[in-house]
């Protein structure tokens, strides 16, 4: 038996038929190599170290990464200590396993948009009422907010801000309170999963459309800080303009803290993001999330006119370093060595867990392909190039930051020498469930071709091909310059219904098998793409864009 594996399909007629299935014909799978890659990530000893429980299996690495990255170095909040301290860990281990290139690509965050990132961290967090009887609350402060400079003492004000015009009726009124800020949150009574994974009817859903719709993908979900309803239906320009409205607003009204809370947050689960960092975020009064059963408590006590007073003792610290980075790390190429096949995810997270579902997962799975590659010792005609992302959750910059250098700006969408050069990137992005197939973002030309790569894989994965498109995650930075980039379907488990912005994104939220799953299945891509004759299809060169376009907002 060949160890090639060719998918045939029966004739469907003529024309664009015709051809799907020619290029499917063309289109080879080294069997051999797929059962290499297996047998390293799935058989055969080696057993977990780095004293993670004991949760991976055979030679599988996967789990051994995502505890360095979360129990031990998390989380990862963008030019945070524990963000640089990870950052340094990853070179170590890749040098480690023999990888090429490895180091920190280096980009300013001084001059983004939505304001520079400094290095930030809470140092300590405490939060309790003390009127009319006692109860501690769970919660931290959003990032970028300050301290409290000491233990600060005041009575609870309902103060729903929902448009600019709503500051009016507040004014004169705020001084030394501790505002909640977002509306009640309505808590559901849970009558399903937290958890689940689709089900044969919703992956035929996904292929339903014939053209890619806007949206219809999953991006990322809301964080719930509260504010402004109207932000979402704004520009950049004026999301940024109304949140420094809206912190001067606080801070010249003598606020002490705003106290926020979401719908999502149930059973002990709090969501949040981070604060508006325009001018100096040091003057951020402190924001802090905590759980909506608190939340609702505390506001129906108030309703009821019953005076509510919190204490609170926050103290976070800002370290001045705006310099952020890309971890980098390479396997040349035997053959077409300037031609490059990139694999990775971001390497940031929010700091309320540990950062595991989103996105140790992806970064962790990038760094197992990267490890089952080179400890294999295949010879890829292209090279194959790693890159975990810093500032994702800011709005995509890092892996802008890195399209803008190597590839194009896409504010005048001049290609480089690398743009040409370029194969394909893949990204995960979507927590810790399985690969269930993948979005082409509108790439009709790679539906043949990714079919025939999931032909051999069906043990693993039934490889929905969707000509939909996703959103929120660093794939977008490619496409926005024309270059072909995918992110995988993924299983939903609890990533927006428990872990994802939440208290809740902790390693043992992780599921070691799917995780082994993936590495796998992107190994196998990865592979496929550095060995096959041509590069993969990419779409036509999009006209510039202004700045904020058709990137996204990021957030994943």
């Amino acid at each position: 038996m060949s160890r090639f594996y060719t998918l045939a399909l029966p004739l469907m007629g003529v024309g664009l038929s015709a051809l799907l299935v020619a290029q499917q014909a063309q289109e080879k799978v080294d069997l051999n190599v797929l059962h290499k890659i297996k047998v390293a990530e799935f058989g055969g000893g080696g057993g977990f170290g780095g004293g993670g429980g004991g949760r991976g299996r055979g030679g599988s690495k996967v789990m051994d990464t995502a505890w360095n990255l979360t129990d031990k170095y998390g989380p990862r909040l963008t030019n945070s200590p524990q963000f640089r301290a990870a950052g340094d860990w990853a070179v170590g281990q890749l040098k480690e396993w023999g990888l090429a290139n490895v180091h920190l690509e280096k980009w300013p965050t001084a001059d983004v948009q939505s304001g520079a990132i400094p290095g930030w961290q809470v140092k300590a967090y405490s939060g309790a009422m003390v009127e009319p009887t006692y109860m501690p609350i769970e919660g931290l402060p959003a990032a970028w907010t300050a301290g409290t400079d000491g233990p600060v003492t005041g009575e609870v004000m309902l103060a729903t801000i929902e448009a600019p015009a709503d500051m009016d009726k507040y004014k004169g009124k705020l001084k030394g309170k501790i505002v909640f800020t977002s509306a009640i949150p309505e808590l559901e009574m849970p009558t399903t999963p937290l958890a689940k994974r689709y089900t044969d009817q919703e992956l035929h859903d996904l292929t339903s459309e014939l053209i890619p719709v806007p949206g219809a993908g999953r991006g990322g979900a809301a964080g719930g800080r509260g504010g402004f309803a109207a932000l979402l239906n704004m520009t950049p320009e004026e999301r940024q303009a109304a949140q420094e409205k809206m912190r001067n607003f606080w801070k010249d009204e003598g606020v002490l803290l705003t106290v926020t809370a979401t719908s999502r947050g149930q059973s002990g689960t709090f969501f949040g993001g981070g604060a508006a960092r325009q001018g100096d975020p040091k003057k951020n009064i402190p924001q802090v999330s905590i759980t909506a059963e608190q939340y609702n408590r505390i506001a129906r006590l108030v309703q009821h006119s019953t005076p509510v007073k919190l204490t609170f003792d926050i103290k976070t610290e800002f370290t001045p370093d705006t310099e952020s980075f890309n971890v980098i790390a390479e396997i040349p190429g035997a053959t077409k060595p300037n031609e490059v096949v990139m694999v990775g995810g971001h390497f940031d997270s929010w700091h309320y867990g540990t950062g595991a579902t989103d996105n140790a997962a992806g970064s962790a799975v990038a760094m197992e392909v990267m490890r089952i590659l080179k400890s294999l010792n295949l010879k890829m005609d292209r090279t194959v190039r790693l890159a975990m992302w810093g500032g994702e959750e800011e709005g995509l910059l890092g892996s802008a930051a890195y399209v803008k250098s190597h590839f194009a700006d896409p504010a005048v969408m001049k290609p480089t020498a690398e743009h040409d050069s370029f194969a394909g990137y893949f990204n995960i992005d979507n927590g810790t469930g399985k690969i269930r197939g993948i979005y082409l973002q509108g790439n009709e030309m790679a539906r043949p071709i990714f079919e025939a790569w999931f032909a051999p894989l069906k043990d693993l994965t039934p490889g929905i091909v969707t000509i939909r498109n996703t959103g929120g995650t660093d794939h977008q930075s490619f496409d926005r310059v024309g270059l072909p980039g995918f992110q995988f379907i993924q299983d939903p488990m609890d990533y927006d219904t428990r872990t994802h912005h939440s208290n809740m994104d902790t390693y043992d939220r992780l599921q070691a098998a799917d995780l082994e799953q993936m590495a796998v299945i992107e190994a196998m891509f990865v592979y496929n793409a550095a060995t096959r004759p041509e590069k993969l299809p990419r779409l036509d060169l999009p006209a510039a864009q202004p700045a904020g376009g058709r990137g996204g907002r990021g957030g994943n």
